[in-house]
């Protein structure tokens, strides 16, 4: 036998690879959620600015487009691992 972390039991071991794997990953991915979203608000809000003071329109719109995407990708992005991060523990919550 294997011993994976020194888990004597099953619930031992359950814990162990959420503590140890998922909860850094989905922490993780929680955070580049985050900066994505942050990055699309800040490319926004450069876009918006820009389209005041200059005379092409096309370069200020493209850029508020790709600044509206990462801001619905980052929202999307922490919805799901928030909902990641409530599903583990409602099934954490439903084996203890």
């Amino acid at each position: 036998m294997i011993a994976i972390a020194s888990a004597k039991t099953i619930d031992e071991l359950i814990v162990t690879i959420q503590q140890s794997i998922l909860d850094p990953i989905t922490n993780l991915l929680l955070v580049l959620g985050g900066v994505v979203f942050l990055y699309g608000v800040v490319e926004f809000i450069a876009g918006a600015s820009a389209g005041q003071t200059s005379s092409s329109g096309s370069i200020s719109y493209a850029t508020r487009a790709r600044g509206k995407k990462h801001i619905v990708w980052g929202l999307f992005g922490l919805l799901i691992m928030v909902s990641v991060k409530a599903i583990i523990a409602i099934l954490q919550n439903f084996f203890t």
